[in-house]
């Protein structure tokens, strides 16, 4: 299924009733009509909540883009026949590589000051001018050479986009915020975050 989109949603009810065929049988002799009941679970800041709500045809399960906002479980109602369970985000205790809390955190998964917003947006930019040159020049006209630290690629975006403070300074803080967001937000296209050679 696509939330975005909306493909694949209406076809999510008659999976789950087939994928279950077995056990709704079962029930059925046994005289027991109850509903379905389906957990939806997942790391946080994925559309949980945007699913069931999609799939329900309302806003029954509170959506936001950023972690943290279904904060308890909730049962949510599609039909006399299915129930969809609404549940928390979950990650796992500790991250055993940095680089994988990192990449968690780039997509909105970790919780906001956790990690520095700056010191993220740092690395994001390095990930996407490594792989991604050309999104960068299009959205931010940040052209530099191959190696340009972090840091510098997001003074060049502020620069570029006229995020000055008092003194001429550079607000990297304002162009963090922006980069991270109109990450998250898919503005800035599609991406993988890791590539095969980096799953060996």
């Amino acid at each position: 299924t696509d939330c975005k989109s909306k493909k694949g949603i209406s076809g999510f009810t008659p999976a789950a009733r087939l994928a279950c065929a077995e056990k709704l049988e079962r029930d059925a002799k046994r005289g027991m009509n109850r509903p379905l009941r389906v957990m939806v679970v997942g790391i946080p800041n994925v559309g949980k909540s945007t699913l069931i709500n999609q799939i329900s045809g309302r806003k029954s399960a509170k959506a936001e883009n950023r972690p943290g906002v279904t904060r308890g479980k909730q049962w949510v109602t599609v039909d006399s026949g299915l129930q969809l369970l609404d549940t928390p985000g979950i990650l796992w205790p500790k991250f055993e590589d940095p680089e994988v809390g990192m990449m968690l955190a780039y997509t909105g998964a970790v919780k906001e000051g956790v990690i520095d917003l700056e010191e993220l947006a740092y690395r994001l930019m390095e990930l996407l001018h490594k792989f991604y040159p050309q999104t960068l020049l299009e959205r931010y006209k940040v052209e530099a050479p191959e190696g340009t630290p972090g840091w510098q690629l997001l003074e060049l975006a502020a620069r570029k986009r006229g995020y000055l403070i008092s003194g001429g300074e550079v607000n990297t803080e304002r162009m963090a915020k922006v980069l991270l967001d109109e990450f998250r937000s898919g503005k800035l296209g599609n991406f993988t975050l890791e590539m095969p050679e980096d799953m060996v």
